[in-house]
């Protein structure tokens, strides 16, 4: 066994051990770039696989972009790859809430998707459609594009937040990797794994 199946069975070994329970919701954070890299796509559909393998019933991804010209052609590449569960994208145009086991938001900024959800309940409260003392996180929720709350977000490539999910990551387990998507292995994906079964998550209490 060379040193990589090594380390990786050492891994498996040490998450089954802690017996902790894996998170039900895991998300992604990464970039246009890092689907330029040769062999983006595959690690895409290789951490899907590493995800429902070990646990996870849903999974998130979101793509950062500088250029929104690009969306169309990414969200065309993400429909086509080969996914473990139905997957649905959603682009900065989009408002369509998602229910599919794995989402992915291309370019959908969390500001603009609550910008969105809130002009979305002014106006039905505008139109008499809802109380607007009635109006509470739920509400909101119930309009959000992507919907999911993450156990665990991981972040690759650098230690710092983007403006994705900013409403439904509040009480997330972050985990940060240095990492770039390009080299992201099993192995690291494990390590998150480690991480967010080694914490007592207290959801903002």
């Amino acid at each position: 066994m060379n040193p990589y199946d090594r380390a990786l069975a050492l891994l498996v070994r040490l998450r089954r051990r802690r017996g902790a329970i894996p998170p039900e919701s895991v998300a992604v954070v990464i970039t246009e770039r890092d689907l330029l890299e040769q062999g983006a796509y595959v690690t895409f559909e290789r951490f899907l696989g590493w995800a429902f393998d070990h646990g996870a019933e849903r999974v998130s991804v979101s793509v950062s972009v500088l250029d929104e010209a690009v969306v169309p052609t990414i969200e065309r590449a993400l429909a086509d790859v080969d996914s473990p569960r139905p997957l649905a994208v959603r682009g900065p145009g989009d408002t369509d809430p998602v229910g599919a086991p794995v989402q992915v938001n291309v370019g959908f900024g969390g500001k603009r998707e609550f910008a969105a959800a809130t002009r979305a309940l002014a106006h039905e409260v505008d139109a008499g459609e809802v109380d607007p003392e009635e109006v509470d996180a739920d509400t909101v929720e119930d309009r959000l594009v992507f919907p999911e709350e993450p156990d665990l977000l991981i972040k690759t490539g650098a230690e710092r937040l983007s403006d994705f999910m900013i409403w439904q990551s509040v009480y997330s387990e972050l985990y940060f990797t240095d990492v770039n998507w390009r080299d992201f292995r099993k192995r690291d994906y494990l390590r998150a794994l480690l991480d967010y079964q080694s914490r007592q998550r207290r959801f903002g209490r």
